[in-house]
């Protein structure tokens, strides 16, 4: 009866004296539950299409990021009570064990020393919030991101404010709860919609910075001698250049689209991983391991990617992790200036951007996402400090 209970989330928790965790599972999967009894109307529409008149009236067909978002819902939904099940094994299974950290691997370890940092967690909690709503706008949006209606009159209007809209004789009452634009569109669905371009643009530009960082840190690092130099040659050299120039340099040759962008901050963000891991290596390729895999006769590619590289992932996950919100920042400076992300696409960049016309009689359109960038490198900045603590060897778990 126990274990049947422990499908549900929170109560299984619950049952096992850990009511913070209960509350967390419980609140997570009634919000994704919220979202789709909320958004009954748009899952429905995700596979649906619409008739000729609905797209002479002006009806969108359903896309792939509405469909990606129903299925990401309803997998949240039947993942979180497989997941709380699991989890509530795993606490019989150490409640029933004498000395719980007997043969614990050093990531469990980590874990657990992640967990018992309540800043971090709120950090963390925040950045996984914040990729959900991402990813489920097309459900969360109020309204379209680029819907304008009597821009003479919706123009400008203050947080909480309503407007009653007619077409083709029917009346609907549009509520802009952080207000509108200059062009009467609606901020809070902007931001939503902005948050997916900024936040996929600050970790897919991590994820090629942190790649090629190790690789060049790894080569340099190991093998020493002319490629060594020729890497931190380079690195030197791209130190050396104000990295926004360089930036502003290459995206102002070309014309500013969402891959260049990605492309051109991962590119000049990669130096200091790649230092990080060549001090790394220094001195891990002097280690009795090493010399034993030499002696083997082991390959040095095999040596790089079995023996050292898993040994560097500490600092290299702690930088990546406090990357992610330079990125970001990076980005909306480049959309402040008018070579990030073109509109009518939204990001919070550019939305600051067509706020500072009017920072005084309009300061929501600019107020808020600035605030959602503070929140979110203030949000991976707890996190890195997090990680960076629990990866430390010298604490005693």
């Amino acid at each position: 009866m126990r274990a049947a209970l422990s499908f549900v989330p929170g109560l299984g928790h619950a049952l096992h004296g850990r009511r913070g965790r209960a509350v967390l599972f419980a609140v997570a999967w009634l919000a994704f539950v919220a979202v789709l009894v909320g958004g009954m109307e748009g899952v429905a529409g995700a596979f649906s299409q619409p008739t000729l008149e609905q797209i002479h009236a002006g009806a969108e067909r359903p896309g792939f990021d509405r469909k990606l978002a129903v299925a990401f819902l309803v997998f949240m939904i039947l993942a979180f009570p497989a997941a709380s099940f699991l989890d509530c094994r795993r606490l019989r299974r150490e409640q029933a064990t004498d000395d719980p950290s007997a043969g614990v691997s050093q990531w469990k370890l980590v874990y657990r020393r992640f967990l018992r940092n309540r800043v971090a967690l709120v950090g963390l909690g925040t950045v996984l919030v914040l990729y959900c709503v991402a990813i489920l706008a097309p459900l969360l949006a109020p309204h379209n991101p680029d819907r304008q209606v009597d821009i003479v009159k919706t123009r400008y209007l203050a947080p909480g404010s309503t407007f009653l809209a007619e077409e083709e004789g029917v009346q609907t009452r549009m509520n802009f709860t952080l207000g509108t634009d200059k062009f009467g569109r609606d901020v809070l669905s902007r931001m939503i919609y902005g948050s997916r371009i900024s936040l996929s643009i600050g970790f897919v530009a991590v994820g090629i910075a942190v790649t090629l960082g190790t690789l060049l840190g790894a080569i340099a690092g190991y093998f020493g001698g002319r490629a060594d130099w020729l890497i931190m040659r380079l690195v030197d050299v791209l130190y050396a250049f104000p990295r926004i120039f360089l930036v502003l340099t290459l995206i102002a040759i070309y014309s500013p689209q969402i891959w260049l962008i990605i492309a051109v901050i991962g590119l000049t963000a990669w130096m200091g991983v790649a230092r990080l891991v060549r001090a790394q290596i220094l001195s891990l390729k002097e280690q009795e391991f090493v010399e034993a895999t030499h002696a083997l006769g082991i390959p040095d590619l095999r040596v790089i990617l079995r023996h050292v590289l898993p040994n560097t992932l500490s600092p290299v996950i702690v930088a990546a992790s406090l990357m992610i919100g330079d990125v970001i920042l990076t980005e909306a400076t480049l959309s402040f200036l008018g070579l990030g992300v073109q509109p009518p696409t939204a990001s919070w960049g550019n939305i600051i951007n067509q706020g500072r016309d009017n920072l005084l009689g309009a300061w929501w359109i600019a107020t808020f996402p600035g605030l959602a960038i503070v929140l979110t490198v203030v949000s991976y900045n707890l996190v890195g400090d997090g990680l960076r603590d629990a990866l430390d060897p010298r604490l005693k778990d």
